[in-house]
């Protein structure tokens, strides 16, 4: 079940899945449903507690303003600290997916106590903006769709939908997997509350309109080689967003890290590549 939960400050809406005997471990994505429930099942079932939860102006917990967030990037490594204390919990192995993985990286970093292992899948080692020369930026044709994006009624469920479906195809692999895209989209919609400005409710599960506007802070890139946690970094080879590049680089700044790649994967977890994935964090976990 969902509950509310007080982390740093703010309400945060988070979610557990298994035996809270068993190793805890936290998933941080841009909402609690970039972790598919069947995944959270998965490693459930494989004795993990699991805890999924909302990064703030998404899904359920707290909304503000997501076009002029007054919070900055380290805040949610602290929220990520926080939703820990809410369930009385030391450490816990971290994974971070996409922006998430920029909040997974930060706690390792300011908070290296809260991590028993860190895995971070499909992200890269600096925050947004442009990326370092060495490092490769998001494809062409992607940037091409996210700067022109198509109208869109933000009072009509069904155009919503359609234009993150769009965005969710350019961000995916070329086993694009519309039917299960549709499906979470769908229910990132619902969940998330109705606004004054309508818009803003639903832009907030975009991750280009709240971090594009957040503070990030100082650069961390530079300082990878401090992470003590055992490191796991899983790319897809496909990625269009962060390319595979991005990956390698944080497996060879971070001590140790080990990369996992995923053939025909974008910016996405689908359930296709769940028998790489699950068994690695598992082992990654133990």
């Amino acid at each position: 079940m969902e509950k509310l939960t007080k982390a740093n400050g703010v309400e945060l809406c988070a979610e557990t899945f298994g035996d809270p005997a068993e190793a805890p471990i936290l998933l941080v994505g841009n909402t609690m449903l970039t972790w598919h429930d069947d995944l959270c099942t998965r490693l459930a079932t494989l004795r993990r507690h699991v805890i999924r939860y909302d990064l703030r102006d998404t899904g359920r917990s707290t909304t503000a303003d997501p076009e002029a967030p007054e919070y900055t990037l380290r805040d949610l490594a602290a929220d990520a600290a926080g939703v820990l204390d809410a369930f009385g919990l030391p450490a816990a192995h971290i994974a971070g997916f996409g922006v998430g993985g920029w909040i997974a990286q930060l706690l390792a970093l300011d908070h290296p106590a809260r991590v028993t292992t860190l895995t971070l899948i499909a992200t890269r080692p600096t925050a947004p903006g442009p990326s370092d020369p060495d490092l490769p930026e998001h494809a062409p044709e992607l940037m091409a769709h996210m700067m022109n994006p198509p109208e869109v009624d933000w009072t009509d469920r069904a155009s919503v939908v359609a234009v993150m479906l769009e965005s969710g195809r350019h961000l995916a692999g070329p086993a694009f997997d519309e039917a299960a895209a549709r499906e979470r989209i769908e229910r990132i919609h619902d969940r998330t509350p109705a606004a004054a400005d309508p818009g803003k409710a639903h832009r907030a599960n975009q991750m280009a309109t709240v971090f594009a506007a957040l503070d990030s802070g100082p650069r961390w890139r530079e300082r990878l080689g401090a992470v003590t946690a055992p490191t796991l970094v899983i790319h897809g080879e496909d990625d269009p967003f962060f390319p595979l590049g991005n990956g390698q680089a944080l497996a060879d700044e971070i001590p140790g890290a080990e990369l996992i790649t995923l053939p025909a994967t974008g910016n996405e977890l689908p359930r296709r590549t769940w028998d790489t994935v699950v068994p690695a964090i598992l082992r990654h976990s133990s």
